[in-house]
């Protein structure tokens, strides 16, 4: 069995940092509950899953992918107040590596794809 692991780059990486940082700032005031907390929670869990299963998330067609994030695959995974997280799975013979692109909410997901507004 390969080895996995998950990492966060470009947009993901300054999501997650700037969460991050805004929840160290709410639990050095005393607040354990809050929607950063929660969504910085579900990031946490939804990684660990992938890692567990490179492919816990749902497959976008290769069709749609959008041709700035330059990917031969991408999975989407839902993340807690609507948010997304999307992967790509990259690999060589010693181990799997999870590119962990976007950490994004509903709307900017939609305008990544092309979507509209319901």
């Amino acid at each position: 069995m390969k080895a996995t692991r998950a990492v966060l780059i470009d947009d993901a990486k300054v999501s997650y940092e700037h969460l991050n940082k805004i929840v160290g700032e709410q639990h050095a005031k005393g607040i354990q509950n809050s929607d950063e907390i929660k969504l910085l929670n579900s990031i946490q869990k939804k990684v660990d899953l992938i890692k567990q299963n490179v492919q816990y998330g749902q497959p976008i067609q290769k069709k749609k992918i959008p041709k700035t994030l330059d990917v031969q695959n991408l999975w989407w995974v839902e993340l807690s107040q609507f948010w997304r997280m999307l992967y790509t799975i990259k690999g060589d013979q010693v181990e799997i590596v999870c590119v962990i692109l976007h950490i994004i909410d509903h709307k900017s997901y939609d305008k990544l794809f092309g979507y509209r507004g319901q």
